[in-house]
């Protein structure tokens, strides 16, 4: 059902759906546990606008359903798929001014030499950036823009709107889309060949459309969890989640070994009723360590008679030597 909202996404294009993949990855877990009540007060201050949002969430779905996927469809079946590529490329090149401009208002200035060299290359070689040749020297595509931008420079995200036929934006994401929408060359070329980059965007996502439509039990809030948690991932260059896996993660399974450990102690079996998945756990891990050192004592006790047979048999030899020397 979410369908158009991403393939509105699409439209967005300097957003949206370079990163709808890794946000698909990340959030199969996280949808099924929107019915939590922290989470449900934690989005209640990020989406104070549901209700609408939900309304143009559902405009934006059947857009896509009746208009954009019949049309991207067919755009896919009469464009080969070199064509295609080449269109993205293309595109995706021009989009490469916005990210040095955004580079240089972050103070990335390495990053931003290399993004211009990324540029050049492709417009020069690359056949006005028909062809990725950047990517086969070692230049990746960074994703910068404004709104990113604003986060580096301090500006809250505020709340998460829905857009119609635009998609899913923020308070912040809004003014950003303006300007990346001014800086972008693509903006100048006319309407026709801005149409293609729609339709060739859209196409392009239709696979991890059909993901989401499987995936989710609520494309709405699906949706809204993966556009944010994608978002933080980029304005923070990515270093969020390196601390949520390593320390955050670390953190909560010692905490539930120490829990584990104090009921034991205190009341017997009465962590089992508490955190039973836990204790069986570790009954289970407890029991796999036991057969694993029962085989390596099993091995070990048949090394110990193979070589006390070896030494016995060495004995016998020392002894048929010494009666045939007396003899």
């Amino acid at each position: 059902m979410n369908r158009l909202h991403k393939g509105n996404r699409s439209i967005k294009m300097q957003h949206t759906f370079p990163g709808l993949l890794i946000v698909v990855a990340l959030f199969l877990d996280g949808c099924a546990t929107t019915g939590d009540v922290g989470q449900q007060t934690a989005f209640s201050k990020i989406d104070p606008y549901e209700s609408v949002n939900r309304k143009i969430f559902g405009f934006n779905d059947s857009v896509d359903n009746y208009v954009a996927e019949p049309i991207s469809n067919a755009y896919k079946w009469i464009t080969p798929q070199f064509m295609q590529t080449g269109v993205f490329n293309f595109f995706n090149n021009l989009k490469n001014v916005n990210v040095v401009i955004n580079d240089v208002l972050q103070a990335k200035f390495s990053q931003g030499a290399e993004d211009t060299g990324r540029f050049a290359i492709n417009s020069t070689i690359g056949l006005g950036g028909l062809v990725d040749v950047a990517k086969h020297v070692g230049l990746e595509q960074n994703e910068e823009d404004f709104d990113q931008t604003l986060a580096v420079w301090g500006v809250p995200q505020g709340s998460y709107l829905v857009l119609p036929i635009l998609g899913p934006s923020t308070a912040r994401g809004i003014p950003g889309a303006v300007f990346d929408t001014a800086a972008n060359p693509a903006s100048y070329i006319g309407m026709p060949v801005q149409l293609l980059a729609m339709l060739n965007a859209r196409a392009s996502a239709e696979g991890a459309l059909k993901f989401i439509d499987e995936a989710a039990l609520d494309p709405y809030v699906f949706t809204r969890e993966s556009f944010l948690q994608w978002r933080n991932h980029l304005a923070t260059d990515g270093n969020t989640e390196a601390s949520f896996d390593m320390d955050g993660f670390e953190d909560e399974l010692l905490d539930e070994d120490n829990s584990a450990v104090s009921g034991q102690n205190s009341s017997g079996d009465a962590n089992a009723s508490d955190k039973p998945g836990f204790v069986l756990s570790l009954d289970a891990k407890a029991k796999e360590i036991e057969s694993a050192s029962y085989s390596f004592s099993n091995v070990a006790q048949s090394f110990n008679a193979t070589a006390k047979s070896f030494e016995k048999a060495a004995n016998k030899l020392d002894e048929l030597k010494k009666s045939k020397r007396f003899r």
